[in-house]
């Protein structure tokens, strides 16, 4: 069995930004400032990464940015779960189609691996139904810098569907930058989609293992886990 790991923002949805504002009233409301939000880069970005960026960036310091990650975290979604508007999610090229047809099949795992909180992806998901599709995933309530999150996803695939995934059966699907750089520091490949705010040239250079438009052609990720589309 062989293991696919997709991000969220940028790669199954685009939620309109709605996700800004109960995370900037929930870092105000804890530190008293959400810093230099408007200029701070998102893409890719684990969560409690966010908030340690943006707080000790204002002059928190980093202990106290620690130490109040959960209760931003509790705010954030509090929020997020009260103003979140489904109809303005967009679903993405070819998702529900390419998701479909890996779940389908008996000798692939589908999880998730995201800088979200996990209670914030899966009010994000819920929007189209994508939840149903992912039983398991790593998210940013286990790390606080994406690269570190693989191994999380592995044991945690390991745990569900017993033996052990290897980095070289499994593929990560994104839209950052980092994405592509948290399946490298772990021998991963990885499918970069550049339906997400980085520039498709950034996500080349950043090695990728392979570059699609969007998920409408099955032929790269297939090829990425040795099979031919034929």
């Amino acid at each position: 069995m062989r293991l696919v790991l997709f991000d969220v923002d940028g790669t199954l949805v685009d939620c309109a930004g709605q996700s800004r504002a109960p995370f900037e009233a929930a870092l105000v409301e804890v530190f008293g400032t959400a810093g230099e939000i408007d200029g701070y880069e998102f893409s890719g970005k684990t969560d409690p990464r966010i908030v340690i960026d943006l707080a000790t960036g204002a002059g928190v310091p980093e202990g106290e940015a620690l130490a109040g990650l959960g209760r931003v975290r509790d705010l954030y979604v509090e929020r997020l779960a009260r103003a979140f508007d489904p109809s303005r999610v967009r679903l993405l090229p070819a998702v529900v189609e390419r998701l479909e047809a890996l779940a389908a099949r008996a000798d692939l795992a589908l999880g998730l691996l995201t800088g979200n909180w996990e209670r914030g992806a899966e009010i994000k998901l819920a929007a189209h139904g994508l939840g149903r599709y992912f039983a398991f995933g790593a998210f940013g309530d286990d790390r606080i810098d994406r690269h570190d999150l693989p191994p999380v996803a592995l044991e945690r695939a390991r745990a569900r569907f017993g033996g052990r995934f290897r980095p070289e059966e499994t593929l990560i699907v994104g839209d950052s930058e980092l994405d592509v750089h948290c399946a490298r520091a772990h021998g991963i490949r990885s499918l970069a989609v550049a339906t997400g705010w980085t520039r498709a040239e950034r996500l080349a250079q950043a090695g990728a293992d392979r570059l699609v438009a969007d998920l409408g052609d099955p032929a790269a990720l297939l090829e990425l886990l040795g099979e031919s589309a034929a």
